[in-house]
């Protein structure tokens, strides 16, 4: 009996140290505070996300506020404190946690990127109190490294983050002007009711896609739903997933481009802090809003174009789908207006659609050419009616003989479907004065491995008056940012509008909500970076050395103007 007794006492300590060596693991590793992810664009509209610098040690933020007496020498030492850990892998930004807007802040000239924190949600949520406030950030785990002043004590921690050696998050108390939540106070006292305020927020920006049959992946069909998904909503509106189809808002104007204002979005988020709270109701707004049927806006279309029949499996990742739809039209048919209905509207993410001639295949003359003026008809984007008329006097024209090639993308459900999907089109009775095309405008190049920015551009001269109703962004799994701008003949230059986060899932046709006339002997520039690092959540292998090409294993970097000749 005790043979046995010293074996079973062995066996408690050995399981025992085990645990112990098993905690002390745990807490090495978790050592370092938490922090979620979040993505802003800086005072010169380039975008900054958290998980983006997973190529670099660290990310450090201060806190700005050019109201403090000693501000300026903080952000001097700080900036200088960059220079030394520039080259060692540290990037330094300020943060903008007054939310001064675009014009105040560039025209503090400072050293530094300033982060524009639109509705200071990013500053709540990262617990910064005072300006001059620091963090040094882990973008691999999103961890915290340090929080504190900039005096010698950040110099140390940063000089044991590039060494590798710091395993606890240093805090160090900070003095200084304290940052006013004054809307978050508020809200927290009162928080946001839900059915007057929050949920109409939800059916205007999130419903087009999250609806029983939509594309989400998710309904929000009731209170239950929105609480239920609420963490996930705070996390990607923070980090800008969604709404989707990001631009920056101070480039050029587009309705066509989702986006919610700082205002919304501090309700939305200020409403899930408070605890998401159901407040008082008859009926749940969520639940009574209606989907919307689908039908013929414009009447029935003079033509309709069926799409081929898709069989979407139930799981898995898609390539795109390219397919020719012969035509029956034996003279030349102008095209007043289009509409998108489609099969299976929780399956069909994009579409695009060309006319081309007998022996052209979607991509036409853009195999061969590296700016070409092509025949564009219309893009299809999830959840909206996807009707589009063309200005009076324009159209599209589809000369006899000739087809329609088109783009599908496809996001799988859990669901096996067939989709397929219709485009109506609607003829003008006579010639039109002016054809709508899109001028293609690329670049050929290859791209090197492991580069988290590799500089492209491209241009083209109009030789004509003419007048850019509509822009695309096209790259592939690489693509980082794509700005759009002319060139007047004098030299001038004019911001069109600025994709600074490309999302290769989300290609829109971006229609301006004022067209640009663009004189004779102007040149159109598309002007951008491609990412093949391992800070591309995109990227399928960023160790590969990628050549131009049009399939999705390929890279390309092209901007489409879609315009028609000036009207006199």
């Amino acid at each position: 009996m005790k043979e046995v007794s010293r074996h079973t006492l062995l066996s408690h300590l050995l399981l025992l140290s085990g645990l112990a060596a098993t905690l002390c693991t745990a807490s090495a590793n978790a050592a370092l505070d938490r922090l979620g992810d979040f993505a802003l664009l800086d005072d010169s509209g380039e975008f900054h996300q958290l998980s983006r610098y997973r190529h670099r040690k660290a990310l450090a933020l201060m806190a700005y506020d050019a109201s403090c007496a000693d501000m300026d020498s903080k952000v001097t030492s700080y900036a200088e404190l960059g220079k030394r850990f520039e080259e060692q892998g540290i990037d330094f930004v300020l943060l903008d946690s007054l939310d001064l807007g675009r014009s105040a802040a560039q025209a503090l000239d400072l050293p530094l990127p300033l982060l524009e924190d639109d509705g200071q949600l990013v500053s709540e949520t990262l617990g910064i109190a005072h300006a001059g406030e620091v963090l040094v950030m882990n973008p691999e785990r999103l961890s915290v490294y340090y929080r504190g002043d900039s005096s010698e004590s950040l110099a140390v921690a940063l000089t044991e983050v590039v060494a590798g050696t710091l395993a606890d998050t240093v805090s160090v108390s900070i003095k200084g002007c304290d940052i006013d939540y004054s809307v978050k106070n508020q809200h927290m006292k009162s928080p946001p009711d839900y059915a007057t305020e929050v949920a109409p927020i939800v059916i205007n920006n999130c419903l087009d896609c999250h609806v029983q049959g939509g594309v989400g992946p998710f309904a929000i069909d009731s209170y239950i739903m929105l609480l239920g998904w609420s963490p996930m909503i705070r996390e990607v509106l923070l980090n800008k997933r969604m709404p989707p189809m990001q631009i920056d808002p101070y480039v050029g104007h587009t309705d066509s481009a989702r986006g919610v204002s700082k205002q919304d979005l501090q309700t939305l988020i200020h409403w899930i802090d408070a605890g998401a709270p159901q407040g008082e109701f008859e009926l749940d707004p969520l639940e009574e809003h209606a989907v919307k049927a689908s039908r013929w806006v414009l009447g029935e279309p003079d033509y309709i174009v069926q799409g081929p029949a898709h069989a979407i499996p139930s799981t898995g990742v898609l390539d795109y789908y390219y397919n020719n739809v012969d035509l029956p039209f034996t003279e030349d048919k102008w095209v007043r207006a289009v509409q998108y209905r489609a099969g299976d509207t929780s399956v069909l993410h994009h579409l695009i659609t060309f006319v081309t001639g007998p022996e052209e295949d979607f991509w036409g003359t853009e195999r061969d050419s590296t700016s070409t003026s092509r025949r564009f008809v219309a893009g299809y984007i999830p959840g909206k009616d996807n009707v589009y008329e063309y200005p009076d006097g324009v159209g599209v024209l589809i000369p006899a003989g000739q087809r329609l090639s088109m783009q599908f993308h496809y996001v799988t459900n859990g669901q096996s479907t067939v989709d397929q999907t219709e485009l109506g089109l609607y003829f003008s009775d006579e010639p039109l004065q002016q054809e709508q095309r899109v001028q293609a405008v690329g670049t050929r190049f290859v791209l090197p491995p492991d580069t988290p920015e590799f500089p492209m551009s491209a241009s083209h001269l109009f030789d004509e008056d003419v007048v850019i109703t509509g822009l695309r962004a096209r790259m592939n799994f690489r693509g980082k940012k794509m700005r759009f701008e002319v060139e007047s003949p004098d030299g001038a230059i004019q911001n069109l509008l600025s994709v600074p986060a490309y999302n290769y899932g989300w290609q829109p046709h971006y229609l301006l909500n004022e067209p640009v006339r663009v004189s004779a002997g102007s040149t159109v520039h598309v002007i951008g970076a491609l990412d093949n690092s391992v800070s591309n959540p995109t990227n399928p292998d960023p160790s590969l050395e990628i050549k131009f090409g049009l399939n999705s294993w390929e890279e390309m970097f092209t901007g489409y103007f879609t315009y028609h000749p000036a009207l006199d």
